[in-house]
């Protein structure tokens, strides 16, 4: 993961879903604890469905502050992979690409709202949204 490749990442020595405040927190080997909101986790899936398959065909997702996580399942040894309540399953969370999330969350946050602000768009799945201003670019 980009920021990472210097040092091997931490793996989580702690993990606990939080359902009722809708959080993932995580304690990492080299001592960081991440708190990280389902609704983030959902709109930085590492699924091609939100990423896409190559630069400039990410998806903006809106209308996901009210997402929960309704299941995590272990993926081997490196990853888990969590089953959103809105039928998002297919993104795979490596503990590097966890750690990433939790180490530029604020960074992450505040670039994701400007896309958001940008696009006219809404984080509350109830609110209408332009429907021009949320198509991907080239479409």
């Amino acid at each position: 993961m980009a920021g990472l490749k210097n040092s091997p990442t931490p793996w989580p020595t702690k993990i606990v879903v939080h359902t009722r405040s809708r959080a993932l927190e995580l304690e990492f080997s080299d001592g960081r604890n991440f708190r990280l909101p389902f609704e983030y986790l959902r709109v930085h899936s590492p699924s091609a469905e939100v990423r896409g398959h190559g630069p400039g065909q990410e998806v903006l997702q809106v209308g996901k502050a009210d997402v929960t996580v309704d299941s995590i399942e272990p993926v081997g040894n490196y990853a888990l992979q969590p089953h959103f309540s809105d039928g998002h399953s297919t993104g795979i969370y490596s503990w590097d690409y966890l750690y990433y999330l939790g180490h530029s969350h604020d960074r992450l946050w505040h670039e994701y709202l400007a896309r958001m602000e940008a696009a006219g768009a809404s984080r509350s799945a109830s609110a209408p949204m332009q429907s021009s201003s949320l198509k991907r670019p080239g479409h």
